[in-house]
């Protein structure tokens, strides 16, 4: 078994299932069954005759369903020895508005024979930040009740105003069950060559809402008649897909695809469309819209909506479907701060960093209601902002995004510059739970000192800057082309000049030919290197002489893993590459890495990255990038290191994947201009790139990029609408 295969994972919309390959759940493991934030079932073990069977088998079968296979040791049971391998246990297990456990017994003895099958479930309801630290705090009270006439097992929990409970429905039984001892106890007699079948279904309750029931149709392991699985068809089948002349590539590339359309978080729908409780939007909750939806950040820790996450899988995936990006942009607009709460470091025109759920965040014991402590969500609102029109050309998209892009740059001119010295900062304002830092590397330790102390706040990262610089100088772009406002882009483009300018002056470390991690409180450079410059070459902030330098840092033994730059070098005191951001491989890192690196030209380096990142997913279970791997250096035969708590899937891991491929391509789409231009770099291990069904506008197109000798050329196989494509 691989590494990454320790546990199973199970998903749809806010409901994620963690087990063993052989179903056990340990909460002490950080397993379980958790609906909005909130661990329902900590616990869980099957049993016959007192006996755990045996694995033979377990394979998901989808994001939301897998497939178990048991047989029997021997067993002393009431009617006598039951020969080892002589029954067959099959669990199918579906996830959906709830779990359905499909359980059918098999005797291929050849006598009769009567066992008692057990199944034990567990309830802790434990908040998801409790179980992601493996603490339990109960801070409410539990009870359990089983009703015989039903045949239900319901255990509730209640703190206050917050409720919670778990239902266990004893459906379609051959056997009448039995409860004892926190068990569902079956008693079965078969023949030889008899089967036996029942169902569990499992039934949160949350908050007092009238409980969804999951699906009752038994071993439906594909779920390819709901209306959630035909809108990710729907919607996989609408995107550009793209081939190559590597299958591995193409494998990794469909497997991305694949789970981004699988992250699709149902319950911000109407926010992502946006319509809600208090509009007056009246499509019916019985149809989606296949396009316009935001992903949960990554399986298990992150199946809520984030600003950042949201924000940065938009861009790696414009070219992918532009109207993902659409959803994400409504759905966080909705949630833009419109006042001051330090406690939740909420400031008016800032973007979201995330929403949760639980009990800690219902009762106010963290702040993520929502909470805003990240500083560049609001830059990158305005960067996908700008850059999806390019993609989508549609100004009613454009007109409905505007107020909140111009409160995000209100807000990153005034609370984004905390004192005022032309610069990004960022620190907490939150007296309890707010984030000590808040670019995309936050744990509390991320950003260190050389000698591996923690700056003060508030501090200024040198990618915050970046992320302004280029925020500013495209929504200038959009003023100039689609409302032909000359003076206002020019104004914001003499302010990201201005910033780029202080990038080169405040941020430019001689001694290692890099950019300073960032400036702490007292505006003193920290002098760590990490990848972080690298991210000024995606936001294009930094001086093309520079560039290159960057590039050989970034590349050098100690920031490059042989799988990946690393975010921390290895000579670093801090440097520890099974940590989670001080010497880790983060593949959405290193792609937008490799997104700058080509837009200064440096071609060969961009597709060092491409390669190291396709030669690891080929490592991982179905060829999915994880969150994040170690930081260990690659040898001969070796493999990238899984970090244990790693999301998986991410989605800007995911994303990443189709950032890699889009680079190699160099689009650059204008759709008010009917324009798609190519700046193409396949290196010589990737001889051709095929993109079916790309939309630019109301334009799609079909080509082929070809390397050749003497560079690249590009057939245009089919063309529907408007579009002019060139080679540049």
């Amino acid at each position: 078994m691989r590494l990454d295969q320790r546990q199973l994972r199970l998903y749809f919309d806010d409901q994620i299932v963690v087990c063993a390959p052989d179903l056990q759940m340990s909460r002490h493991l950080g397993e379980g069954y958790v609906v909005a934030d909130t661990r329902l079932a900590s616990g869980y073990r099957i049993r016959l005759a007192g006996v755990q069977p045996a694995l033979l088998a377990a394979q998901r079968t989808a994001p939301h369903a897998a497939r178990f296979e048991f047989t029997n040791p021997m067993l002393d049971a009431a009617g006598g020895t039951v020969t080892s391998d002589t029954l067959h246990l099959r669990v199918d297990r579906s996830l959906g508005h709830g779990v359905h456990d499909d359980y059918d017994l098999t005797n291929f003895g050849h006598a009769a024979i009567e066992v008692v099958l057990e199944v034990s479930v567990e309830s802790d309801f434990a908040d998801l930040f409790d179980m992601k630290d493996n603490r339990l705090v109960r801070r409410g009270s539990l009870q359990t009740t089983w009703v015989e006439a039903t045949s239900t097992l319901t255990t509730r929990y209640s703190n206050g105003t917050f409720t919670r409970a778990l239902d266990l429905v004893v459906d379609r039984n051959d056997a009448p069950p039995e409860y004892a001892n926190g068990g569902i106890s079956f008693r079965i007699q078969l023949a030889p060559f008899a089967s036996w079948h029942t169902c569990l279904l499992w039934i949160p309750e949350i908050d007092g809402e009238a409980p969804q029931h999951p699906a009752r149709l038994c071993h439906d392991l594909l779920g390819t008649d709901t209306i959630a699985d035909h809108a990710r068809r729907e919607w996989v089948d609408g995107t550009a897909s793209f081939s190559t002349s590597d299958t591995g590539v193409d494998q990794t590339i469909a497997r991305a695809v694949e789970d981004l359309a699988s992250l699709r978080l149902h319950i911000f729908d109407d926010l992502a469309r946006g319509s809600g409780p208090d509009t007056d939007d009246d499509r019916s909750g019985d149809s989606l819209d296949v396009d316009i939806w935001v992903p949960a950040a990554g399986v298990p820790w992150f199946v809520t909506l984030f600003g950042r996450d949201s924000l940065v899988v938009s861009l790696q995936t414009l070219a992918l479907s532009a109207r993902f990006a659409e959803g994400t942009l409504r759905a966080l607009a909705s949630q833009q701060a419109a006042g001051y709460d330090p406690e939740r470091d909420m400031e008016p025109g800032k973007i979201i960093h995330e929403i949760r759920r639980g009990e800690l965040a219902q009762l106010h014991l963290i702040p993520h209601t929502p909470y805003y402590g990240t500083h560049d969500a609001t830059s990158l609102f305005v960067l996908a902002a700008a850059n999806s029109w390019r993609w989508h050309g549609r100004r009613d998209q454009l007109d409905a995004l505007r107020p909140a892009v111009e409160a995000a740059l209100g807000w990153i001119d005034h609370d984004g510059d905390r004192d005022n010295d032309g610069l990004q900062e960022y620190g907490t304002r939150a007296a309890h739970g707010g984030y000590f830092n808040q670019g995309w590397k936050d744990s509390g330790d991320a950003i260190v000192h050389a000698d591996g102390t923690l700056p003060s706040l508030p501090i200024a990262l040198c990618e915050l800057q970046g992320y302004v610089v280029a925020a500013k100088r495209a929504w200038a772009g959009v003023l100039e082309d689609a409302y032909l406002d000359p003076s206002n882009a020019q104004r914001l483009r003499d302010q990201a000049d201005r910033l780029a300018e202080m990038i080169e002056t405040r941020f430019w470390w001689e001694d290692e030919h890099s950019y300073y991690l960032g400036l702490d409180g007292d505006k003193q450079p920290i002098r760590s290197v990490a990848s972080n410059p690298g991210h000024l070459l995606w936001s294009q902030a930094i001086v093309p002489e520079r560039a290159e330098q960057v590039a050989r840092r970034l590349l050098a033994p100690d920031m490059w893993s042989g799988w990946g730059i690393r975010t921390l070098s290895s000579a670093h005191v801090s440097y520890n590459p099974l940590s989670y951001q001080l010497g880790s491989v983060w593949p959405h890192d290193n792609a937008c890495i490799m997104d700058g690196l080509h837009a200064y030209g440096l071609d060969r380096e961009a597709a060092q990255i491409a390669r190291a990142m396709f030669d690891a997913a080929k490592h991982f279970d179905d060829r999915r990038l994880p969150e994040l791997f170690g930081g260990f250096e690659r040898d001969v035969g070796g493999l990238p290191v899984p970090y244990v708590d790693a999301n998986a899937p991410q989605a800007w891991a995911a994303g990443a994947v189709v950032q890699l491929t889009c680079s190699l391509l160099g689009f650059d789409a204008h759709a008010p201009s009917h324009t798609l231009t190519l700046r193409p770099c396949l290196p010589e291990w990737l001889d051709v790139v095929r993109v079916r069904n790309l939309h630019v506008g109301t334009a799609t197109v079909d080509l082929s990029v070809r390397r050749t000798a003497a560079g690249h050329e590009i057939d245009v196989d089919e063309l529907n609408g408007t579009l002019d494509c060139s080679l540049r």
